[in-house]
């Protein structure tokens, strides 16, 4: 291939990128609305879409060491930053989220003498925590 053919088909290549880059940015910014009002269908249903677009990423852009070295890519490389940085602020939301069911799980599980707590355990039996006698041990 000629040194401008080359070019063109970078030039092809990187404007297939753009959009697909725009649309994973997009699809980020989804995921943390339906992880703030805790839509965790929503959040499942765009799992599908973001691996298609990584995918898709993957297979369109050169590795990161091409990329880095290559100023010509400049645009999708920021919008790769940023999808980075709302990926990792979507896992820190998701992070918080268990770290608070974790805390209520925790708290319920405790128990006091005074007011022992019912939950299922593992098995989905009721478990019996605290020191009190429960209704079935009466």
């Amino acid at each position: 291939m000629s040194e401008s053919g080359h070019l063109n088909a970078e030039a092809a290549t990187q404007a297939l990128a753009l959009p697909v880059a725009e649309q994973l940015q997009q699809l980020l910014a989804l995921e943390f609305e339906a992880l703030k009002v805790q839509d965790l269908d929503r959040f499942e249903q765009l799992q599908t879409a973001k691996t298609d677009l990584l995918a898709e990423l993957a297979r369109i852009c050169p590795d990161s060491e091409a990329l880095q070295a290559n100023p010509d890519w400049q645009d999708v490389k920021e919008i790769l930053v940023d999808c980075q940085d709302m990926h990792r602020r979507n896992a820190v939301l998701i992070e918080r989220k268990l770290d608070a069911i974790r805390g209520a799980l925790r708290s319920l599980s405790a128990g006091h003498a005074s007011s022992p707590v019912e939950v299922y355990d593992r098995l989905g039996q009721m478990a019996r925590y605290g020191r009190g006698r429960g209704y079935q041990e009466v």
